[in-house]
């Protein structure tokens, strides 16, 4: 009995020490010994890392749609920088033709058709009136025609009577005329005005000058007419300048300058203030080719206004030369005042021919300005941006 109370107690004693964790007698330094002689799991590599649970469906879903609505975004942002490194590569003043049609030919007649009527009233079935106005913007001494013609259905002109016809100032509103309404004589017999006898295209000619002398603003011709029992009516606004605030004063000078062809029209400027002047070049085969212009102050004097052929644009376009610089046109602009513009003389076909020139002498570099700069960087950030994020999105979490 006092043996087994013996072996109850030593087992007893082991087992709260074993609980306990205190190693204070060999029966519990032999236990915990055997106990660490077990040897442990080992531990896998990749428990190391943190697990990434897979997406859900939605989850995919969504992640598919960022990824799809990045690249749009990158495309769209790449498509944006590449059309404004496009369309900016040459300076304003030195552009393409073919992308301004409506500068190729500045002084062709003016031709548009409109339904015959009164005002107010109703179009007369199957007749169309067809106008042309020589110029809008007359200067000095120009003279400048109109013409009005009826056609039917076919295309065919129809015998028409003018009821009346006149030219009258348009004054500015709150101010009454200065100048008293002039007639004017629409006929079709092939003079004043009038191209060619008894074709059914009765025209006119107004100058200004003589009846409007003096006045700086605009004119308004008017013409009732008549076809059958249907009358009609219509209107050709001109803007005169009776005195220009410059002229041109000498022939045209050429230079290479930085790999561009320049060329120096002089000028006798009367009155100060920001110039804008148009030129076209043609190459040697008459093919349109380029429009150059210039806008800037100028003070009075005598002046040299340059007209500069980019370089970057005669290599990329490669016109057969000599180069021919026609039709320039010019005038002060006059800013927030109507007319918004007081005309020079016209320089009308063919101003100067250039010399020939190696292709080679001009430069391929793009044109360059803080603006242009500016704003490529900020589209090739966005570029950047979108890139990054479409990456992101692509190569997962």
């Amino acid at each position: 009995m006092r043996w087994l109370l013996g072996s109850g107690l030593v087992v007893g004693l082991a087992a709260w020490l074993l609980w306990s964790g205190s190693p204070a007698s060999g029966e519990a330094t032999v236990v915990a010994g055997a106990a660490s002689s077990v040897a442990p799991l080992p531990t896998p590599a990749s428990a190391t890392r943190p697990v990434l649970a897979p997406f859900s469906a939605s989850g995919a879903q969504t992640r598919a749609a960022q990824r799809e609505l990045w690249q749009q975004r990158l495309e769209r942002a790449q498509g944006t920088l590449e059309a404004y490194r496009r369309s900016t590569r040459y300076p304003f003043e030195s552009q393409p033709i073919a992308d301004h049609p409506d500068q190729v030919f500045p002084n062709q007649p003016i031709s548009e058709e409109h339904a015959l009527r009164m005002p107010g009233a109703r179009a007369g079935a199957g007749l169309r009136l067809h106008t042309m106005q020589e110029r809008v913007f007359v200067q000095g001494q120009e003279t400048v025609r109109f013409s009005v013609s009826v056609r039917d259905d076919a295309g065919r002109a129809l015998p028409l009577r003018v009821l009346r016809a006149s030219a009258r100032e348009l004054p500015p509103p709150q101010l009454g005329p200065t100048y008293p309404e002039q007639p004017m004589n629409f006929n079709d017999e092939g003079a004043a005005g009038d191209s060619a006898a008894g074709d059914g295209v009765y025209g006119a000619q107004l100058q200004p000058a003589q009846g409007f002398a003096g006045l700086f603003g605009q004119i308004r011709v008017e013409v009732a007419l008549q076809v059958r029992d249907q009358q009609g009516f219509t209107y050709f606004d001109i803007v005169y300048t009776p005195e220009p605030p410059a002229r041109w004063s000498g022939g045209v000078r050429e230079a290479m300058e930085e790999g561009s062809l320049s060329f120096y029209l002089k000028a006798e400027v009367r009155q100060a203030g920001r110039y804008v002047i148009t030129g076209r070049i043609d190459d040697a085969n008459g093919k349109p080719f380029a429009l150059l212009g210039f806008n800037e102050e100028l003070a009075m004097g005598p002046q040299d206004i340059r007209l500069r052929l980019f370089g970057k644009l005669v290599r990329d376009g490669k016109p057969a030369f000599p180069l021919t610089l026609r039709d320039v046109d010019g005038f002060l602009l006059r800013a927030d005042a109507f007319p918004d513009r007081m005309l020079m003389p016209r320089l009308a076909g063919s101003v100067y021919t250039s010399r020939d020139h190696a292709l080679a002498s001009f430069s391929e570099a793009e044109w360059s300005s803080e603006e242009r700069g500016r704003y490529l960087a900020e589209l090739t950030r966005d570029v950047d941006e979108a890139r990054s994020r479409f990456d992101q999105l692509q190569r997962g979490p």
